[in-house]
């Protein structure tokens, strides 16, 4: 099993699968619009544009479980991340990442982090995951690593 097996709908409504990212370096992120980690989505998308034509997709998960940080609509948070931070990566309707609703991506991700680079359960909004071109978990990093920490790890997996 690897992350090619799920699928998710993304913010437009469309159903996805996410084999269509086979043979990508994936960078999956559970985000919020109103949280103090929100200009992650700055570093991220930085990420994004340096690497997407070598291959690295960043998919954003908003998500509402942290304190309410992800209120609005589908239709709202679009378009916040393209107004405040020109986001162009793939972002999925919301979900839930923890807890007995959490999103079946989502379960497989955390229960398959390879020691030791679990750093357990989702503890707070933009928790990543890196997936190598074979779907599968790599690494986990906490909510307060910003994305420019994972440039390292991210350009040795797009050189494999």
């Amino acid at each position: 099993m690897s992350v090619y097996d799920f699928s998710a709908t993304t913010i437009q409504g469309a159903d996805k699968p996410l084999s269509d990212y086979r043979g990508s370096v994936l960078l999956i992120v559970n985000t919020a619009s109103a949280c103090g980690l929100t200009p992650h989505y700055e570093g991220l998308q930085k990420l994004y544009e340096t690497y997407k034509d070598q291959g690295l997709v960043v998919l954003g998960f908003p998500c509402n479980q942290f304190a309410g940080q992800e209120p609005g609509t589908e239709a709202e948070i679009a378009q916040f991340c393209e107004t405040r931070y020109n986001v162009t990566f793939p972002l999925f309707a919301k979900i839930d990442v923890k807890g007995e609703h959490a999103h079946p991506l989502y379960q497989y991700l955390v229960s398959h982090v390879p020691e030791p680079y679990r750093t357990g359960d989702i503890e707070w909004n933009f928790v990543k995951f890196l997936v190598n071109r074979q779907g599968e978990v790599v690494k986990q990093y906490s909510a307060r690593t910003e994305p420019a920490a994972i440039e390292g790890d991210i350009q040795k997996l797009l050189s494999e």
